[in-house]
């Protein structure tokens, strides 16, 4: 797509509309995260089948973000978004009458499947954005989705009575299939299409080969690796930091809460602001390696923390290395992937990140039962340090790519 005045300002426009819808419904997926223990526990479930519920969700969704990325190429970013957001609206209604354990963990499967769009939204954002301009965008969104999961649990725990029992969660699960509803009539109304007439078939000719592509890519392969790399880590240090802050602090939910909210602002602030203006001084790379070694950093200092301040700047810190590192995968992604091939692209990353939130807490968990409290965030910056290297090779190699096509 060619990228003039008005190419710009379709790209704007585009970029507000995408990002309300998106907003509104991280808020309605927000607001039923926080409540999930306590609606499993509602069945009389076991704490493995709580757990269960909540992996229900990633592992539907490292299904669903090459799913929909790859259908994406083939008939058009609009028509998944809406398909995919009528999803999360069944689901949410179909959890909230679910008869048994079981069937919510199918639902939520689904849900999670359903809900594997990111990759969609990041590939509408390719189409419609110079490569300049890229890695601003994808932070603009990874910021919406931050701002509406923290408002979202606000919400769901306003709205729940868990004194009710079953029939206490099913108000909050009510909204989110509403604020869902609402979701499908902006995008039907307010969202074009921004494929490129005839790329569609393009990319459908080329999809039988494309994850194997991808896989040889000299550049996409490296990116790929450190999504599951950084994400483990990343995500290994959410599930084990109340643990060790009990164990450290004696912390409760609320500090831990308070601590993950101070962060999730941070970062938004951090791609909000800070993550267009240095990418484009400094490039991608750069900046995606300089995030890695500020989370690696971080968490190695935490392991010296001894108090309250300290630690919740140092999660704070670690966030904003987390913040500034991943719009720039997205955009490296897109950048070295072809114009027919960008929802596959950005779908295999989100399904590596989707993974990576499936290993990481496994592999930190074991590490802080086996090893000791502090041996998560050894772990974790053990993990990031090969990602830092990845992240600057990567560089090296799409400037040979660009000079010898």
């Amino acid at each position: 797509m060619r990228h003039n005045g008005q190419q710009e300002e379709v790209s704007g426009s585009a970029l507000t509309i995408l990002l309300t819808v998106m907003f509104v419904n991280m808020i309605g997926f927000g607001i039923i995260v926080p409540l999930l223990p306590f609606y499993a526990e509602s069945f009389q479930a076991a704490s493995w089948q709580v757990a269960l519920i909540f992996s229900a969700y990633s592992i539907g969704a490292f299904f669903g973000e090459p799913f929909w990325g790859r259908l994406s190429d083939r008939i058009g970013r609009k028509p998944v978004l809406m398909l995919t957001v009528c999803g999360n609206c069944a689901c949410y209604l179909a959890l909230a009458f679910a008869p048994s354990i079981g069937a919510a963990f199918a639902v939520r499967f689904l849900g999670g499947i359903a809900a594997g769009n990111n990759s969609v939204v990041q590939s509408y954002l390719a189409d419609v954005t110079h490569e300049s301009e890229r890695s601003s965008r994808m932070a603009w969104v990874s910021a919406t989705y931050n701002v509406g999961f923290i408002i979202g649990p606000a919400m769901g725990g306003w709205l729940a009575n868990p004194a009710a029992g079953h029939d206490g969660f099913r108000m909050p699960l009510f909204v989110a299939a509403g604020l869902s509803a609402l979701c499908v009539a902006g995008l039907a109304l307010l969202v074009g299409e921004s494929r490129v007439q005839g790329s569609a078939a393009r990319g459908e000719a080329q999809m039988g080969r494309a994850f194997h592509e991808l896989f040889r890519h000299p550049v996409i392969a490296r990116l790929l690796l450190v999504t599951i790399l950084s994400g483990s880590a990343f995500s290994g240090i959410e599930s084990m930091f109340g643990l060790w802050a009990q164990s450290r602090f004696a912390w409760g939910p609320h500090q831990v809460g308070n601590t993950f909210a101070i962060a999730a602002l941070v970062a938004a602030f951090c791609q909000i602001v800070v993550v267009g203006p240095l990418s484009r001084r400094f490039g991608e790379a750069r900046i995606l390696a300089a995030g890695m070694a500020m989370t690696a950093a971080s968490v190695l200092l935490l392991t010296l923390s001894q108090n309250a301040v300290a630690t919740a700047g140092l999660i704070a810190l670690a966030a904003c290395g987390q913040a500034i590192a991943w719009p720039n995968v997205a955009a490296l992604i897109s950048r070295n992937s072809d114009d027919c091939e960008q929802g596959s692209c950005l779908g295999l990353n989100n399904a590596c990140a989707a993974l990576s939130r499936l290993t990481g807490p496994l592999m930190l968990g074991f590490a802080f039962s086996l090893l000791g409290v502090n041996a998560p965030f050894w772990l974790a910056a053990a993990l990031v340090l090969p990602a830092i290297f990845l992240s600057l090779s990567a560089r090296r190699a799409y400037t040979v790519a660009r000079a010898f096509p």
